[in-house]
């Protein structure tokens, strides 16, 4: 038997077995290349298109365009990845429990970025994005359940470096292909939906996905069903602290690049000083993170593995994500923002591989892996809802940039002191 391959049996306990088998290659090149699309469909429009379409629909009012239709999407995200992550537990088609959840979501979001090229006001632009949100985090959902399912808790820091390669890829992504339209935000989002179907092709046409017997899905019922999506904190407090410990690093994170096109035209001033156009800014500088995040994400991954230690690298990684946020915040010039990307880049890589190892440790139950995976993944869904708004406070009302890469650092810390609070993983 290869790695990655079904494994024998077609039983509950085939399905729901802790893996031992390491993952091979090809497994993992599906699983980054679904990484990279859901992450360019997300992100260009996040850094680059909304922004550029806010402008086009009303430039007086950008900045709360932006909030609107962000904050919106994310908050159907905060039910679709938990709510997805559910159905494809419950999920007992002979193609397995995620892959056909990754096939219809990429396809709902896929068909909401081809509308979304032609919105025609707020209103339809933020429907929308709605649905890309949708259906991108149940793919999302379905792919991230995907790797306890299959991989070792070994294996795991590694694998889940190389899927935060796959995001971060997929984050510059976005920003490329942001730059390259030079403002034709229209052509920006066919080009993400093309990244999204490419994206997908080779996990669907070639991933292992043990079936779950439909005797083994116990019978429907919407009460049960709702009460599963509460993860008692006080029975369950480690993975209570794991869910706190991500969302404070995810919002800090995400108050230092929301604005970030704004902040280059504005505080930076970079046409005016480096004759840049801030939309190729914005690719610079996540470039560079990428760079970083790709480095640090592979090697924190690998090094967690070995030492058989998480809580430690999430620490650093966390005060090195408030270093470069404060870099940015005290040096708002073009050398600033570059020095402060590649620091945010060294931070985040290392805290994306370290902390997906560590949460997949605290899963309660084997047979809720996706729904409990979702649960944890609105802290990193709950942060585009809530940075936006608490961003445009500090900008509009509370000093302006500096003051908002101070507050971002701060919260990012708040991530470090609430990890050591987890009792059950080194």
């Amino acid at each position: 038997m290869t790695a990655g391959a079904p494994r024998q049996g077609n039983t509950a306990q085939t399905a729901l077995a802790e893996p031992v088998r390491r993952v091979g290659g090809l497994w993992i090149t599906g699983l980054v290349l679904v990484n990279v699309g859901i992450n360019a469909a997300f992100f260009g429009p996040i850094q680059v298109l909304i922004l550029q379409q806010a402008e086009a629909l009303d430039a007086s009012s950008k900045e709360a365009i932006v909030a609107l239709v962000q904050g919106a999407g994310a908050a159907v995200a905060l039910v679709a990845n938990p709510l997805f992550g559910a159905f494809s537990d419950r999920t007992w088609s002979r193609f397995g429990r995620r892959r056909p959840w990754v096939l219809i979501g990429a396809l709902v979001a896929t068909v909401a970025l081809v509308t979304l090229a032609g919105a025609p006001n707020v209103a339809t632009a933020t429907l929308l994005w709605c649905l890309v949100q949708l259906g991108a985090n149940g793919a999302y959902a379905a792919i991230t359940a995907a790797i306890p399912d299959r991989a070792p808790v070994e294996q795991r820091g590694s694998v889940g470096g190389l899927a935060a390669m796959g995001l971060t890829v997929g984050i510059l992504l976005g920003a490329v292909i942001g730059a390259v339209v030079s403002g034709n935000f229209a052509l920006g989002y066919l080009i993400c939906a093309a990244a999204l179907v490419l994206g997908v092709v080779l996990y669907l046409t070639t991933a292992a996905d043990d079936p779950l017997p439909r005797a083994a899905v116990p019978p429907f019922s919407l009460g049960r069903f709702l009460a599963g999506f509460w993860v008692n904190p006080i029975r369950y407090p480690d993975f209570a602290w794991a869910w706190i410990t991500r969302l404070l690093v995810y919002v800090g994170n995400h108050m230092v690049i929301v604005y970030l096109l704004y902040f280059l035209k504005e505080a930076v001033r970079l046409q005016e000083t480096q004759g840049i156009d801030p939309a190729t800014g914005v690719l610079i500088l996540t470039g560079l993170f990428a760079v970083f995040v790709i480095v640090t994400s592979i090697i924190g991954g690998k090094l967690s593995d070995r030492m058989g230690k998480r809580k430690p690298l999430v620490i650093a990684s966390s005060v090195v994500i408030a270093v470069a946020s404060l870099t940015l915040g005290f040096f708002p010039v073009w050398p600033g923002a570059i020095v402060g990307a590649c620091i945010l880049g060294i931070g985040f890589g290392t805290f994306l591989a370290v902390d997906f190892a560590l949460i997949t440790q605290v899963l309660p139950k084997a047979a809720d892996r996706g729904k409990d995976l979702g649960v944890i993944n609105i802290a990193a869904s709950l942060p585009q809802v809530v940075a936006p708004l608490i961003a445009v406070t500090f900008v509009k009302l509370l000093g302006g940039y500096v003051s908002l890469y101070v507050a971002a650092a701060v919260v990012g810390l708040l991530g470090a002191v609430f990890v050591t609070r987890i009792r059950s993983v080194a």
